[in-house]
């Protein structure tokens, strides 16, 4: 898990070949008034999606991993908090995996919280269980998938 300002996105360039298309993408967006949906970016390497959903308590959100994709999440109206637990703690998982979906969920407590801000942004890897939109009230977010094998 990376969290860190979108002003400091050029420092994550070098760790996969598809961070700089993705985050010059979030550059050229006018970000509070980017409208719902999703955008291929690249083919089915890297696509964006602008969501509207409703935030909800901490022990309503399930941990999720995904095994085909990076997230790579921006709030964009307001803060929004995720729990986290490395995928190797995790042990209770609910339905097994979703191959159509990339979504696996689990049961366990995020072993920690991050919040982050509009203006931030948050990065999971395959190997990180998060547990998002934790919060009260509604928001506005962009994900980003960036394909793990971008060949």
């Amino acid at each position: 898990m990376i969290v860190d300002n979108l002003a400091n996105a050029a420092n994550y360039y070098g760790l996969h070949p598809l961070f700089e298309k993705a985050f010059e993408f979030i550059g050229k967006l006018d970000i509070n008034n980017v409208e719902t949906g999703t955008t291929e970016i690249d083919e089915n390497l890297l696509k964006a999606t602008v969501a509207e959903s409703k935030l909800k308590l901490a022990k309503e959100a399930k941990l999720e991993t995904h095994k085909k994709f990076i997230d790579i999440q921006i709030p964009v109206t307001i803060a929004e908090t995720f729990g986290w637990k490395s995928l190797s703690s995790l042990s209770q998982p609910k339905e097994g995996y979703d191959s159509n979906n990339d979504i696996e969920f689990f049961d366990d407590e995020p072993s920690t919280f991050v919040t982050v801000i509009p203006g931030e942004f948050i990065i999971f890897s395959p190997e990180d269980g998060h547990a998002p939109l934790i919060g009260e009230g509604e928001t506005k977010k962009i994900i980003i998938k960036v394909a793990v094998n971008n060949a």
